[in-house]
């Protein structure tokens, strides 16, 4: 997929992720392990060459495990937020995300953060796909690099005086440690209760076989494309960071532990590998 040429100045990523959702409903049996029925319409003019790696190699090792890590993380993400009994959603790296556009009015208010480019992207593309843009919806620009998240959330509305939801996926492994620090210590800064949900890939020591030839084969094609890994962390790592920020660890999961184990049941090509964590985490008093 290198040669696809993306809209703008837009993260290839945001696009990757979503063709893996999308394609998940064309390519991969039942059950599914998460149902984006807007992912496939955000890709735009990109969508015909995205989709097609999937059809026509859905059973490649690369294209599973790319669908697996979406599928799995999403699913893991939301039904933690749909229990947490929290109505505000802040999305870091929101990319190509369409929970705000399928979800029913009125529940959340969602706070989608990412970089400005990114953001005007997807405007472009939920107005071309006729999908309108709900009132819950903010979008917040920001560089996590730079950027205080705390600042520009509460100046775009967002409460400070009420719990928060936090996911932030697909984005650790692309910032510095001491960016992913600096954003957890200003994400400690809401109020107790606040809850976050975060991947990240692990150190190659963690991974199993198949983790590392994933690893091997997407990590210089994402340096290729401007978008190079940066930082890995071991769960007792990423434990650590945000103990610092204030947060305490409720669980931790691989993808085999991220979602129910029917759903392991499969006669497709997905299957759950050692490559990256998940952690859920709540903010302490």
């Amino acid at each position: 997929m290198t040669d696809t040429q993306f809209p703008g100045n837009a993260s290839r990523t945001a696009f990757t992720a979503a063709a893996a959702r999308a394609a998940h409903l064309l390519v991969d049996a039942e059950p599914h392990i998460f149902t984006d029925s807007f992912a496939a319409a955000l890709l735009g003019d990109q969508a015909a060459d995205l989709l097609v790696y999937h059809k026509l190699h859905g059973t490649h090792p690369v294209l599973a495990t790319a669908r697996a890590e979406a599928l799995c993380r999403s699913r893991f993400t939301e039904d933690r937020l749909f229990h947490s009994g929290i109505d505000q959603y802040v999305i870091l790296g929101a990319g190509l995300d369409s929970f705000a556009y399928r979800t029913p009015t009125g529940r959340f208010r969602v706070f989608e953060v990412d970089h400005p480019a990114t953001q005007v992207v997807k405007r472009e593309l939920l107005a071309a796909a006729g999908i309108a843009e709900p009132p819950s919806v903010t979008f917040v620009p920001a560089d996590f690099e730079a950027d205080p998240l705390r600042e520009r959330l509460v100046q775009s509305g967002l409460d400070p005086f009420r719990p928060v939801f936090v996911s932030w996926l697909g984005v650790t492994m692309y910032l510095t440690r001491e960016a992913i620090a600096a954003a957890l210590t200003d994400l400690g800064r809401f109020a107790p209760g606040s809850e976050i949900v975060a991947d990240h890939l692990l150190p190659a020591e963690l991974r199993d076989a198949a983790g590392n030839g994933y690893a091997e084969a997407v990590g210089p094609v994402a340096a290729d494309g401007g978008e190079p890994w940066h930082t890995v962390l071991s769960p007792a790592a990423f434990a650590d960071l945000l103990d610092a920020a204030g947060f305490e660890v409720v669980e931790q999961a691989g993808q085999r532990q991220s979602v129910a184990p029917e759903l392991w049941a499969r006669t497709d090509a997905l299957r759950p590998i050692a490559l990256s964590a998940l952690t859920h985490a709540r903010r302490t008093g």
